[in-house]
């Protein structure tokens, strides 16, 4: 079974576009909204990432949207905690193939951390 884990200097869910993810405002609070926006640069990315790093610059303070924990999962796409690992693999899957592409080092680098097989055979 796959174990979902964050995959150091990945960054793909630091891509914060607001135009890729038009239902925002339905399950962030005005106030996580006003940050969500606040955190978006010119480029589309989290002002926060550095792309030379390719890490978090804030990411022990990082605001709750960002964490993939099971209360946080709950409230915010009501999701089960039984159902955050398969979840979270879907969601990272689906982001890092829309920002660096289905064969990306990232995606191989991703797979081979959560110790699954490659999508794509």
């Amino acid at each position: 079974m796959a174990i979902w884990r964050c995959v150091k200097q990945c960054g793909a869910c630091c891509q914060l576009d607001p135009d890729d993810r038009p239902d925002l405002d339905t399950y962030l609070s005005p106030e996580e909204f006003t940050l969500y926006l606040s955190m978006v640069g010119e480029d589309g990315w989290c002002v926060h990432f550095d792309h030379a790093l390719r890490e978090c610059r804030i990411y022990e303070d990082r605001p709750r949207f960002c964490r993939v924990q099971p209360d946080v999962f709950k409230d915010l796409y009501d999701v089960e905690p039984e159902e955050l690992n398969d979840f979270a693999i879907d969601c990272c899957v689906q982001q890092i193939e829309a920002v660096y592409g289905d064969r990306s080092l990232e995606l191989l680098r991703f797979e081979r951390e959560i110790g699954q097989e490659s999508f794509q055979q």
